[in-house]
């Protein structure tokens, strides 16, 4: 083989590696994106976008610990005693992507009233998304309440 050829083959060789990562790193910032779009849909108690980006095998560990499926994660932002935060942000996050599996941890704030009381709330997330016929879903959301040190 030519010194030629290996430089050939070494070249296509890293331009593969750079769109893979291009590719990566596009996918990345659509999942971003939906996760992003969680928090409006949280907003304004919008169950019609949730059940688009949940899958139907969804499952949710909240921060007491509990567990719902996608119907009672759904019902339960429509349930009357839900009072939709105010404001929901995701203060930071990052994603990595696994071909077509994508893992989004990140710190989440809310703050709102709930029975007439003022809260900020400050979360840990993972959130575990599949690319299904070619459409992002989360399969899997876990939270935990960040307080004092982890808060920072």
């Amino acid at each position: 083989m030519t010194n030629k050829s290996i430089l050939i083959m070494f070249l296509i060789f890293v331009g593969s590696i750079a769109s893979a990562q291009q590719s990566r790193s596009a996918e990345g910032t659509h999942v971003l994106a939906l996760d992003n779009s969680w928090n409006q849909a949280l907003e304004t108690k919008d169950t019609k976008a949730l059940d688009m980006i949940l899958a139907d095998t969804f499952v949710s560990i909240d921060i007491d610990g509990s567990k719902q499926n996608k119907s009672e994660f759904l019902a339960s932002i429509e349930a009357p005693e839900y009072h939709a935060p105010a404001q929901a942000v995701t203060e930071q996050s990052a994603v990595e992507v696994y071909g077509d599996s994508a893992v989004v941890v990140g710190v989440f704030r809310t703050k709102g009233v709930d029975k007439g009381k003022k809260y900020v709330n400050r979360e840990r997330f993972v959130d575990t998304w599949v690319k299904v016929n070619g459409t992002w879903q989360c399969v899997a959301a876990i939270t935990v309440m960040m307080t004092g040190k982890q808060g920072e």
